[in-house]
């Protein structure tokens, strides 16, 4: 009996602690979802008219700037970029339907993009 009450203290213990630490990662990624979807509402229109060749300049300069040693992004500079180029995705499901599957895909790595491993990754290379 003594073993079971244990077992279940256990078990409940882990689960709020578990429950905690997920509310507050849920807590950091929506200010960062909140400013993800503004961007993507206010760009959605621009992007799905965008060129190939428009795309391909915003694409480089995301890329030069992101590879800029002595050069740091702001959160709203990345979340642009990153929500800009995903939201491309879009208009390539429209183009090739045939291909919509690899444009989700593509959005959804593209929103995914966290500016706290962005800036780790400008620590780690200085």
């Amino acid at each position: 009996m003594r073993k079971i009450k244990l077992i279940i203290g256990l078990m409940l213990f882990f689960n709020i602690f578990s429950g905690t630490l997920y509310a507050q990662t849920k807590a950091i990624n929506t200010e960062d979802s909140l400013l993800k979807d503004s961007i993507y509402i206010a760009n959605k229109k621009k992007v799905s008219n965008f060129s190939l060749k428009q795309f391909d300049q915003l694409f480089f300069e995301f890329s030069s700037k992101k590879g800029m040693p002595d050069f740091i992004l702001t959160k709203k500079e990345f979340y642009n970029y990153t929500i800009q180029i995903g939201a491309f995705s879009d208009r390539l499901a429209v183009l090739y339907p045939a291909e919509k599957e690899a444009a989700e895909a593509s959005k959804r790595k593209w929103f995914a993009e966290s500016y706290q491993d962005y800036l780790l990754s400008k620590a780690s290379h200085k």
